[in-house]
């Protein structure tokens, strides 16, 4: 055939991006548009929102092939390190090394109001049920009350894979949006004078404790909950790395370089897996309304339990501290002394509420590995069980 200018125009314009735009598409670059705009003007977690919401962008262009499931391209890549589990473990040996469990050690009662947070995980779990999610999903949906936004993707790539895109999305977006969802619901369940209530100076803690309880908590519960290990475990690595005064090296470069360069990973292989047909469906919207539910459900959760501790210690607790039983560390911790001291400019919650912010991140990864023990692949122990049938019958077989 003959190559004209008009027939040359049609082929140039047929291998572009242009001509293969759907309607779904559009959507999803307007959707990537909206989540930078929250990153960059309104400063909504932009280190999180920022490169989720250009993955999202690029995987959305088409014929670009930088969506999760174009093999091959790029951020299939990056992609598989969230479907194998190895980025957001990675993530928590970086906020093992940036956290300091001093105040939890400090206070160790603050741990009930990290458990006591996680009540909007199972409420949540059962809402996610009654709007037709089975329980996997339900699981991975429940993980976003406590606004933990590696555990919310581990566990969505072990039980619900398919929704992944909408739990991180929901999951960082809530995360990102703290300082305006908790303060009306811990001013509508506090009082003046709660609010006011100054807490006890924190006892220092030596560093034998600080050595001896990451260890401590790797062997107690990854023993009950296995399936939990590698978030956990990495979490107290890192924390190791921070407390062992011997790895100074290590500690820097997981609380920097690596958490950094983890997150730019592990945020863009999120971002890719949010195209129109992973993401333009009526379970999206359910998982966005759940998520927010789960949320305000943990942040009264927490702080009605703190009420209650306040009053049977004579009101030596700030109830507004229960708040930070969600695992946004140390976001829910600020937002504490933020309403606190809105009420009394000489009134210090910080660090009394870094102990039930740190308890809530041990509490999200347990609550994820009881998920992951109840709903998760049954194949694991049946393998062990299988290969040592196949062990034993061997060495029976042998020649007496």
């Amino acid at each position: 055939m003959e190559l004209t200018f008009g027939n040359a125009a049609t082929k140039i314009i047929g291998s572009t991006g242009f001509s293969s735009l759907t309607i779904g598409d559009g959507t999803m670059i307007l959707v990537a548009c909206v989540l930078l705009y929250l990153a960059i003007w309104k400063k909504f977690e932009p280190l999180l929102l920022l490169p989720i919401g250009f993955g999202c962008l690029l995987a959305n262009l088409p014929l670009s092939m930088m969506a999760s499931t174009d093999s091959g391209g790029l951020l299939n890549f990056f992609y598989q390190g969230v479907k194998h589990e190895i980025l957001p473990p990675l993530v928590f040996l970086g906020v093992g090394a940036l956290t300091d469990f001093g105040p939890l050690l400090a206070n160790p009662t603050t741990l009930l109001l990290g458990a006591a947070a996680q009540i909007g995980v199972y409420t949540t779990l059962v809402g996610a049920v009654f709007l037709g999610f089975d329980l996997k999903e339900a699981s991975a949906i429940g993980i976003i009350g406590g606004a933990d936004g590696p555990t919310s993707i581990f566990i969505a790539s072990k039980l619900a894979p398919h929704l992944l895109a909408p739990i991180a999305v929901a999951a960082y977006s809530y995360m990102s949006l703290v300082p305006l969802i908790q303060p009306p619901i811990m001013r509508w369940l506090t009082t003046a004078e709660e609010r006011k209530i100054k807490m006890e100076q924190l006892k220092p803690i030596s560093q034998t404790v600080k050595i001896i309880f990451p260890v401590t908590v790797t062997i107690v519960c990854c023993l009950m909950l296995p399936g939990v290990t590698p978030l956990l475990g990495m979490l107290m690595l890192g924390n190791l790395f921070r407390e062992s005064g011997v790895t100074a090296r290590l500690h820097e470069t997981a609380e920097t370089h690596l958490i950094n360069i983890v997150t730019i990973l592990l945020a863009l292989a999120v971002g890719s897996s949010m195209t129109a047909e992973s993401f333009l469906r009526l379970e999206t919207i359910k998982i966005i309304i759940l998520g927010l539910l789960a949320f305000c459900m943990a942040t009264a959760g927490g702080v009605i339990f703190a009420k209650i501790m306040s009053k049977l210690s004579g009101g030596k607790i700030n109830p507004l501290i229960g708040s930070a039983g969600v695992s946004a560390v140390p976001m829910a911790a600020r937002v504490s002394q933020k309403v606190g001291a809105d009420e009394d400019r000489s009134n210090f919650l910080l660090m009394h509420a870094m102990g039930p912010n740190v308890a809530g991140v041990i509490g999200s990864a347990v609550a994820a590995g009881v998920f992951i023990s109840l709903f998760g692949d049954p194949m694991v122990g049946s393998n062990h069980a299988e290969i040592s049938t196949n062990i034993i019958a061997t060495i029976s077989s042998l020649p007496k």
